[in-house]
């Protein structure tokens, strides 16, 4: 008997495959055994995105794509010619036609159509043109594919698939092929290609590339029907050497056994995985025009990634025990072996017949191979039979095995996905880019303000110094002028009196004239002279004018100066406004980009946890108090973020954004003082020291923005947590801002936050009159208008919290009059929701009735209004124990009560 070995890469079972084979004919065309999609796509690219398929698979739609099936014949073996010399081939092949012939006897035979028909004189090359290379484009196109071999053992399905070609290159399998196809189209930089190679033996799934990882188990989407295996080892791929080697380690440990019908026989189903993952940039639908043209009305391109996976799969070889000779432990290999391919050709018979029910989970193949057929995959399957009429029977079987597969119809989708990681490092370079860029331009303004300052003193320096030498000089020109008219007026006077001595002694030698006349005349001459200096004395003043008002003229030109300062001064208030209006948009920029790598980490968790639950993302989502469990993971990551860009700004500016004229950075800022106040009472009392709550309540006071209201109310039901800042709420009268928004508001979100807030300040117990006569309760009460469970579940979060104040009050002594709830009519409403299907809803007015009832005053109300049934219930039928326990002590201590249980015959 033969045991079972491991091996040790040879393929002795396949060496009948290797035959002196004839030239083949040049320009051999892989399209015919293509999927046909449409008409006009019958090439390997007919899948490429632009394409009309690729837009309906991409939208959901699929593209539907039938099984196509291709047989392969094994020419003879050594053993076949010696034994079968005198018979002819149980099988005619019609290569031309696409036909084979089966024969039955020596006159009648069956006719049979496959999608190809390969001779045994085929290459390997030409094989994996027709049968693998259109999946292997359809892999990088971003579809599943899957390429499997199906046949009689030793048929040659491993040397079809597994074939290494070491010593001989033309004869490399399609897993190796594939593999140089894909590394050759893909791009190292954006792209990746990773492997798993398995077996299934003995239906448990062993890993090949570390066979101590054996039993791996199946998980399987509900959703989606996709199938994974997360404990299998997966090997990412840089060079086909490293593939091949891979390969060949796999190889040798795969289990094989020498039988009578192949001296290495697989005794195991070989599955090779291949996951490529592709980034590029796409867009839309791209519409054409009339003439064809393609229109510039495209939506800008997004960043997406293709995730695609290529399965091999070398089927072990079906075999009758009486032929193979197997017993022992090689008899129960050949029974799980018959069993799973049993398996599979119930599955692909009900998918023929489209039953409505398909046995997937009879055997684990099938399980794996659920999207192969019937899926989201295209597929091709190879069936390889051999020539031997002894071995008609298991021909029949495969030929018949490959008709029913061609039946099976997949429905093709591209597996695409938005790329958030790849958008997010955009973005931070974009961020980048405009920080530096802000910097460079803000050095520029501070230099040009400098150069024109400096250029201005220059000019006021020049023009002051030209003003003090023209002044100088005119100075000195009026000093010379009047220095020379008294040097003239002082020889005139000496001649003058030289004149007159002379008249004198001319006077006094002659005769018959009188010395009157003399006298006259000179002082005719010296009225001249006077009126002459009064003539100088007029021109000198004119030119003192003529100065004075060259100096104004001066002083005019400096002030003309001063008003270019004051121009230069206007300019750098326009450059320190726009500054500001920068510095805005850097600060939206950071927390749009901190919110979408918040979102991209969020959405990664979401698609690794198997897509359950709700995927709230963004800040709107995160700034309450009160937030939906889900997203405790979430908020937790989020807030290194908001910390982030706390510490990158600074409190006082974000509280200055709040007063933008800028409705969106007002929004963004309320939204980020939202998550600060969320995170830390530390982070609470910096908001209210800087002003915060003040800006808060006048947002919520003057805004009619219903997003801006919703955030703002949401940050202050985060402050009134805190209950230092609840008596400072109320002091500023806030709980009249929020009975005001609740009473206009409509949206569920805006009315959870004041619900939420309201019900903060509700745990105070310094706050009840207050509340009771601002209208908070009945503010509350007429939130539930909404209807919406979460909101429903605040204000009844609020009522608890009230009725506790009250309760707490009754028992120290300090409140001995009936509640205020049941003064503003709450009691109604908490009897009609006690037993709310919602659980949140059902437990905080549990807790308000038991604390009422604590209240005797209030047991009469409670009597009257139904109230008493439904305290019997909560202490019989509550879920919580300190709830029911609560209920029966109440019970119990209150008179009023016990008398109209014993009245009503209720037993407590």
């Amino acid at each position: 008997m033969a045991s079972s070995a491991y091996r040790n890469g040879a393929h002795g079972g396949s060496s009948g495959m290797k035959v002196d084979r004839p030239v083949q004919v040049a320009n051999i065309k892989s399209s015919s055994f293509k999927s046909r999609l449409t008409p006009s796509h019958s090439s390997g690219s007919a899948l490429r995105r632009s394409s009309p398929a690729s837009f309906a698979s991409k939208d959901g739609d699929g593209v539907p794509g039938r099984v196509r099936v291709a047989v392969r014949l094994r020419p003879r073996n050594a053993e076949e010619l010696a034994a079968d010399a005198d018979f002819a081939d149980c099988v005619e092949l019609q290569p031309e036609l696409k036909r084979l012939k089966l024969r039955k006897n020596n006159w009648d035979s069956d006719t049979y159509e496959f999608d190809e028909v390969l001779t045994e004189f085929a290459s390997q090359k030409r094989v994996y043109e027709v049968v693998a290379k259109p999946v292997v484009e359809s892999v990088l196109d971003g579809y599943n594919g899957t390429v499997m071999a199906y046949g009689q053992t030793g048929t040659g399905k491993t040397f079809t698939l597994g074939r290494l070609g070491e010593q001989d290159t033309a004869d490399r399998g399609i897993m190796v092929r594939s593999m140089e196809d894909i590394l050759a189209e893909i791009s190292p930089e954006t792209d990746s290609v990773s492997v798993s190679y398995l077996q299934l033996y003995m239906e448990a799934l062993q890993d090949l590339l570390n066979p101590a990882n054996d039993n791996i188990p199946i998980v399987e989407d509900p959703k989606i029907g996709d199938v994974s295996l997360p404990r299998a080892t997966l090997v990412e791929i840089r060079d086909q050497q490293s593939f091949v080697e891979l390969l060949r380690i796999g190889e040798t440990h795969r289990i094989a056994a020498n039988t009578k019908l192949n001296t290495e026989s697989s005794r195991s189903h070989a599955i090779l995985m291949v996951h490529v993952k592709r980034s590029f940039m796409g867009g839309d639908n791209i519409y054409s025009n009339e003439n064809g043209d393609i229109s510039h009305l495209a939506k800008p391109l997004k960043p997406l990634v293709r995730k695609s996976k290529l399965v091999v799969v070398d089927l072990a070889g079906s075999e009758r025990i009486h032929k193979s000779g197997s017993e022992g432990h090689m008899l129960e290999e050949a029974k799980s072996i018959n069993l799973s391919l049993s398996a599979l050709g119930k599955c692909i018979n009900a998918l023929a017949e489209n039953s409505a029910h398909v046995p997937i989970r009879d055997s684990k193949l099938t399980r794996l191979l659920r999207d192969s057929f019937g899926g989201t995959a295209r597929t091709s399957l190879i069936v390889t039979i051999g020539p031997s009429p002894r071995h008609r029977g298991e021909t029949t079987s495969t030929i018949l095995f490959g008709q029913r597969a061609m039946k099976v119809e997949n429905m093709l989708k591209i597996k695409e996905e938005f790329d958030y990681k790849s958008l997010s490092r955009r973005l931070e370079v974009q961020l980048d880019k405009l920080i530096a860029e802000n910097e460079r331009q803000q050095k520029a303004f501070e230099d040009e303000v400098e150069r024109i300052n400096i250029e201005a003193e220059n000019r006021v320096s020049e023009v002051e110094r030209s003003f003090a030498d023209a002044l100088e000089k005119e100075r000195l020109k009026c000093q010379m002028d009047y220095m020379e008219s008294v040097k003239q007026l002082e020889e005139k006077l000496v001649l003058n009196q030289q004149q007159r001595d002379f008249d004198v002694f001319t006077d006094s030698n002659c005769i018959g004239q009188g010395p009157g006349l003399s006298a006259a005349e000179e002082l005719v001459e010296l009225k001249k002279l006077l009126e002459k200096e009064i003539k100088l004395r007029k021109v000198a003043e004119e030119e003192v004018k003529i100065c004075k008002r060259q100096q104004g003229q001066d002083r005019q030109s400096e002030a003309g100066g001063s008003v270019e300062v004051l121009k230069l001064h206007k300019i750098l208030e326009n450059e320190a406004h726009q500054k500001k209006k920068l510095e805005e948009e850097i600060i939206i920029l950071r927390s749009q980009l901190l919110q979408l790598t918040f979102e991209a980490d969020q959405m990664k968790r979401y698609l690794d946890g198997g897509g359950s639950g709700n995927a709230y993302t963004g800040l709107d989502s995160s700034m309450s108090p009160f937030r939906h469990p889900q997203l405790k993971d979430a908020v937790n990551g989020q807030k290194a973020s908001i910390a982030t860009l706390f510490e990158q700004v600074g409190l006082q500016k974000i509280l200055a954004l709040l007063e933008s004229d800028d409705a969106n950075v007002r929004i963004h800022a309320v939204k980020v003082v939202a998550n600060l106040a969320a995170e830390a009472e530390a982070n609470q009392k910096k908001i209210v020291e800087a002003g915060g709550l003040t800006s808060l309540l006048v947002l919520l006071r003057s805004f009619e923005d219903e997003t801006v209201r919703r955030v703002a109310a949401g940050a202050i039901a985060n402050l009134a947590m805190n209950e230092a800042n609840q008596e400072l709420i109320m002091a500023e009268g806030g709980i009249s801002l929020l009975s005001m928004t609740a009473a206009d508001a409509e949206d569920p979100q805006t009315l959870r936050m004041v619900a939420g807030a309201i019900a903060n300040l509700c745990g105070n117990d310094k706050l009840r009159m207050k509340l009771k006569s601002e209208g908070g309760i009945k503010a509350l009460l007429g939130i539930v208008r909404c209807g919406h469970p979460d909101v429903l579940s605040q204000v009844a979060r609020g009522i608890a919290n009230f009725a506790k104040c009250e309760s707490r009050a009754s028992t120290q002594g300090t409140n001995s009059s009936r509640s205020l709830l049941i003064e503003d009519g709450a009691l109604p409403w908490i009897v009609q929701n006690a037993n709310d299907e919602a659980a949140p809803i059902r437990r905080h007015i549990e807790l308000a009735l038991c604390h009422l009832a604590q209240h005797e005053v209030n047991a009469k109300d409670m009597i009257s209004g139904g109230a008493l049934w439904e305290l019997v219930r909560i202490s019989r039928d509550c879920s919580r124990e300190d709830i029911r326990s609560l209920a029966r002590r109440t019970l119990i201590s209150s008179p009023t009560f016990r008398s109209e249980l014993r009245r009503l015959r209720i037993e407590y």
